[in-house]
């Protein structure tokens, strides 16, 4: 079975670190021939090993991959944390990203400057106050522009029986080198038309919760089509600005 160490692969590992340890310690007086050979026999075992260590880095660094752990309001009826802070992307980082840049398949970063001095990345987080398996970080250096903003597109069911009663929640855990206003704008298609609700992110805060009151729209809750996000950073130029978390949730307004 795989993954399964048995008594002879205990006796096969003891008897692998004796004939290595012996090696090393021998090395110095080794004839240059057997050297070579257990040089190159090392260098490829090192490759399986690093390949190994890396992974096991991966999975066993706290919190777990693929984690959806967080907490929910009562009476929530959808929630969501983006993949981007749930597992790894197949392209980590960007530097020099242009407007219109999708990082991963619901991020997309934009923004106005002529020449690009932005970094984008994603990192493993690992510390154990942490929920998120990754986060997101950008670094902006120079930056000629007049907005950055970072687009999020919710999944259909965030808009499936959408009303007018509800409201959605925005949890981060936001860090920056230094102070900058954040600006979070829900949009919301229907139809033809665009609602659009905007609400400030708390300033020095590390955690941070933001509330979108649908009541506020004109919504046709017969024709909601889709949500999607705008974190809107002002000013953001010669800052690092890491997003440690992310999630939404959906739930009904209290009845008064």
């Amino acid at each position: 079975m795989a993954g399964k160490d048995g008594p002879i692969e205990r006796t096969l590992h003891r008897a692998t670190m004796v004939r290595w340890r012996r090696a090393a310690r021998q090395a110095w007086k080794t004839s240059l021939p057997v050297l070579r050979r257990r040089s190159n026999a090392a260098r490829a075992l090192r490759q399986h090993l690093d390949e190994l260590l890396h992974v096991a880095g991966e999975r066993l660094a706290m919190p777990r991959i693929g984690s959806d752990a967080f907490p929910r309001p009562h009476g929530t009826d959808w929630s969501w944390r983006p993949q981007l802070w749930r597992g790894p992307l197949p392209v980590r980082g960007r530097a020099g990203v242009p407007s219109g840049e999708a990082v991963g398949d619901e991020v997309t970063v934009f923004h106005d400057c002529t020449i690009s001095e932005l970094t984008v990345r994603q990192l493993r987080n690992q510390r154990e106050a942490d929920l998120a398996p990754y986060g997101l970080r950008l670094d902006v250096f120079r930056f000629d522009g007049s907005f950055l903003s970072v687009v999020l597109d919710l999944p259909p069911d965030a808009a499936a029986n959408l009303r007018k009663r509800h409201l959605l929640r925005l949890d981060a855990i936001v860090e920056t080198e230094y102070p900058l206003e954040i600006f979070a704008r829900l949009n919301i298609r229907h139809g033809p038309n665009t609602e659009q609700v905007l609400r400030e992110i708390p300033a020095g805060s590390r955690e941070v919760t933001v509330e979108f009151d649908v009541a506020y729209t004109k919504l046709n809750e017969k024709r909601a089509e889709k949500l999607w996000i705008d974190l809107i950073f002002e000013n953001p130029e010669m800052n690092q600005i890491t997003i440690r978390d992310l999630t939404f949730c959906r739930y009904p307004r209290a009845e008064l």
